[in-house]
């Protein structure tokens, strides 16, 4: 049971919320505070000592205070925040953090230089200009969907976490 939850609950709730941010650009409060729940019931039931809750929750603790920086200089939004702090709670304060966080540094770029990219075509041929989502990723006032990078990281790197000691 323990092993089916640790294969589903951290990779369903960070694919929907990245491919929710790519499709509406916004990460529902709900997938965040889901992941974090998803942690401590996790946590609790594989008997995660007190050290290891620390070291969790000191992922959380150094990468929120920078995002929010980020989200106060209109770099990132608060969704986005919310969604990174709830994964490196998952991930904790280990090496994995620091990979996590590159993967996420460098798919951003790649996803902002690729967007601007194709915000410089004018208009977005026949079928592509009625679809919805992608009309407002083309749209150069709109924002850029960080949320999908994030979770592309999140998902790569999760194996390398502490919950796949526990399958066996």
């Amino acid at each position: 049971m323990i092993e089916a939850a640790i294969l589903v609950i951290f990779p369903m709730l960070v694919a929907f919320g990245g491919a929710s941010d790519l499709l509406t650009m916004t990460i529902q409060n709900r997938v965040s505070l889901i992941l974090m729940a998803g942690f401590a019931v996790l946590a609790a039931a594989t008997g995660l000592s007190l050290s290891g809750w620390g070291m969790h929750a000191l992922g959380l603790l150094v990468v929120f205070p920078v995002c929010f920086a980020f989200f106060a200089a209109g770099w990132m939004g608060g969704g986005d925040v919310k969604f990174i702090s709830a994964i490196a709670l998952w991930i904790g304060f280990n090496p994995v953090l620091v990979h996590f966080v590159a993967f996420v540094a460098i798919y951003g770029m790649v996803l902002t230089l690729g967007l601007l990219a194709i915000r410089q075509v004018p208009v977005l041929p026949g079928a592509l200009a009625r679809q919805e989502w992608l009309v407002r990723l083309h749209d150069q006032k709109s924002g850029i969907p960080y949320g999908i990078t994030i979770a592309i990281a999140g998902l790569q790197v999760y194996p390398m976490t502490v919950w796949f000691q526990y399958l066996g």
